[in-house]
């Protein structure tokens, strides 16, 4: 289950990267470099704070692959997707909810404290993405109003009070992902989000 999650979460943040690098409209090689570092960001942040050096994409080169499918896939059918930006909401949706849990289940083989678990997952799932509009010259959707990070977190609270309930692990993989996937989805469909700042600036 684990190994299959890190492969659905390194495919479907490449694609995101890459379907928005064709938005910009960039070169092939721009668009290979945006996948590669929205799908391998936030894991190599991960990998450097817990010290589980070399990185994990340095010691298998199947990531390298992933990621080569994942920018063949977006380059071929882009054309047949409708609705570009709905197509990146879903796959970055996806990788949000698979990065989260993943690095979530590493905190715990590091032997960290549930808070710190829950903050890594936050950050390997969101800093993929903010490297990939930051290069893509976009406000990172983590700063934004939209709800995005919060639900990483929301997503770790749930992961650990399963695991106080024992429940089954991949019950609680499947429960956890699918709550950040449906979330963050029902969330863009009704426009929800967070108070913006000047909510509470003073006037």
């Amino acid at each position: 289950m684990f190994e299959f999650l890190d492969t659905i979460g390194i495919l479907v943040f490449a694609m995101s990267g890459a379907l928005t690098a064709i938005y910009k409209k960039l070169d092939l090689f721009g668009v290979y470099c945006i996948a590669f570092v929205t799908a391998l960001g936030g894991g190599t942040l991960r990998d450097v704070l817990i010290g589980r050096t070399p990185v994990g994409w340095m010691l298998n080169i199947d990531y390298v692959y992933i990621i080569t499918l994942g920018f063949v896939l977006s380059i071929v059918f882009n054309r047949y997707l409708e609705r570009l930006r709905t197509s990146m909401l879903l796959f970055d949706t996806i990788g949000l909810g698979v990065f989260t849990l993943i690095s979530l289940e590493i905190g715990q083989e590091y032997h960290l404290n549930a808070v710190v678990c829950i903050i890594l997952g936050t950050i390997t799932a969101t800093f993929g993405g903010v490297i990939r509009d930051i290069l893509c010259a976009e406000i990172p959707v983590l700063f934004r109003k939209e709800i995005y990070a919060t639900l990483c977190i929301v997503g770790g609270i749930l992961f650990f009070i399963l695991q106080e309930l024992q429940v089954a692990s991949n019950s609680i993989s499947l429960i956890v992902v699918s709550f950040i996937i449906s979330f963050r989805l029902i969330a863009f469909k009704n426009n929800w989000s967070l108070p913006i700042g000047t909510v509470f600036a003073k006037k």
